[in-house]
């Protein structure tokens, strides 16, 4: 367990929603965050670098680590695709002084959440609705109608968990979301 000064901020949200804009605001606003930089299995996107964006694990090396206990966290998000919170990671932004930021799935934040408890701050991020939701993941131009589809079912599974979690930000106006979470975040912090 963690000792009683160090805090955790968790914000979640289904693909699509700007969590991930929200996040870049937050550690541009807030120098006492850092960026939690999670491990995955999956393959590099153009322009992501490893330890930077994610740890980029093999699945030998991923499953070598969930037996050694180095996870806080983790989850197979999609069919073969681990992502997970490494203990490490987290201890080396607290011995910085500063407080870890993790931007993760949903079910990984309910599991930190639990984990961490009262010390963990955890955000849910969604759109206004699925629609919108999906006209943002089609304007990303990242996504095949698979993953497009895969996407979109499981953001409407997701969402059925928002009740779980301390706060709900809905962003349907992009700065007032990040005013939301970053009012929210140092009420915690302070």
């Amino acid at each position: 367990m963690i000792s009683d000064t160090q805090k955790l901020i968790i914000i979640t949200a289904p693909s699509g929603s700007g969590k991930t804009t929200i996040v870049h605001h937050l550690l541009n606003t807030n120098p006492q965050l850092a960026f939690s930089v999670s491990a995955c299995t999956r393959q590099p996107r153009p322009n992501e670098k490893d330890g930077v964006h994610y740890y980029f694990l093999s699945l030998e090396q991923f499953t070598r680590k969930i037996a050694n206990h180095e996870f806080a966290e983790f989850e197979m998000v999609y069919e073969g695709k681990y992502y997970g919170t490494l203990k490490a990671e987290l201890q080396r932004i607290w011995d910085a002084g500063k407080t870890p930021l993790v931007d993760i799935d949903v079910q990984g934040a309910l599991r930190l959440k639990k984990h961490y408890g009262e010390q963990a701050l955890s955000i849910f991020v969604k759109a206004p609705s699925l629609e919108i939701l999906k006209q943002r993941l089609i304007d990303r131009g990242t996504e095949t109608d698979f993953t497009l589809a895969e996407r979109l079912d499981k953001a409407g599974y997701e969402t059925t968990f928002a009740e779980n979690f301390d706060r709900i930000i809905v962003n349907d106006e992009l700065q007032k979301a990040c005013a939301e979470a970053s009012q929210e975040i140092l009420l915690f912090l302070s």
